[in-house]
């Protein structure tokens, strides 16, 4: 495992020209970065290709040395516009970004594996890899059924990315990742929180500001790190409201570092 990066989440309040100076700050050599809305109305930033805005975060990046994994985050529900995400892909592409986050919001499968094809066709033009994120609330909400997709597409750059809270909170376990053909996981995301779970909304609010940094909780996190491929793009996804954000950022950092350290296992960060 090489580097740690942080998802926009951990501090989605910051704009990405501010997230990437802190984040190098706390000692992140990549970032995620939210340039598309999770949900209607929800936070995000997004850039025009070619921008002055753009090309000003592009020069940022380059004088911190940082690096964007992923830009996120298309909701691929029934009407979603496939071709109306090119301008996002782009600006991912100009800054340099590895990869695009979805989830699967369509109870048909046929139509959502139709899209999530076309997207990963369209993204591939643009250097991309598509990440499917599963999450229990959605349609595509565990592992086995972000698997199934990814494979029912086709797509070389089609993968699934792996948030540990929610393969834990989903059913899933670290044996079931062991047994996945690697080339179907680039990415993982590292949080922590209590062995029991949320019961009803629960179970979102506290993916969306109630995770604990790894080793802070009592998730099987040793035995995902030991299941994982040898290398994948690995970020940390610790939102806490009420903390500074640059405070945030450090504690997640020093708290993740230490405890991949301290998992005593051949991959390093």
């Amino acid at each position: 495992m090489s580097g740690l990066g942080v998802a926009h989440l951990t501090a989605l309040e910051l704009a990405p020209q501010v997230l990437v100076r802190e984040a190098s700050r706390a000692g992140f050599s990549s970032v995620g970065l939210r340039l598309h809305p999770a949900m209607a109305g929800g936070i995000a930033y997004p850039l025009a290709p070619g921008s002055q805005a753009l090309r000003q975060l592009k020069r940022t990046l380059d004088d911190e040395g940082g690096v964007v994994n992923e830009i996120e985050f298309v909701e691929l529900k029934p009407g979603v516009d496939i071709a109306g995400l090119a301008m996002l892909l782009e600006a991912g592409a100009q800054l340099g970004a590895r990869c695009i986050t979805v989830s699967g919001d369509d109870p048909q499968l046929s139509r959502l594996t139709d899209n999530f094809a076309a997207l990963c066709e369209l993204a591939g033009g643009y250097g991309l890899r598509v990440e499917l994120e599963f999450m229990r609330w959605r349609q595509i909400g565990d592992l086995q059924q972000a698997v199934a997709l990814v494979a029912a597409a086709g797509q070389a750059n089609g993968g699934v990315l792996i948030d540990a809270l929610h393969l834990f909170r989903s059913g899933g376990d670290a044996a079931a990742v062991a047994q996945l053909d690697p080339r179907y996981i680039h990415g993982v995301q590292w949080c922590d929180a209590p062995a029991l779970a949320p019961t009803g909304e629960g179970i979102i609010r506290e993916a969306r500001e109630g995770r604990l940094a790894p080793g802070q909780g009592e998730l099987p996190l040793a035995q995902l790190l030991q299941a994982l491929p040898p290398r994948v793009n690995a970020s940390v996804e610790v939102p806490c409201p009420g903390m500074d954000a640059a405070a945030r950022l450090a504690r997640a950092f020093t708290l993740t570092r230490a405890w991949l350290h301290s998992s005593k296992t051949p991959q390093t960060v």
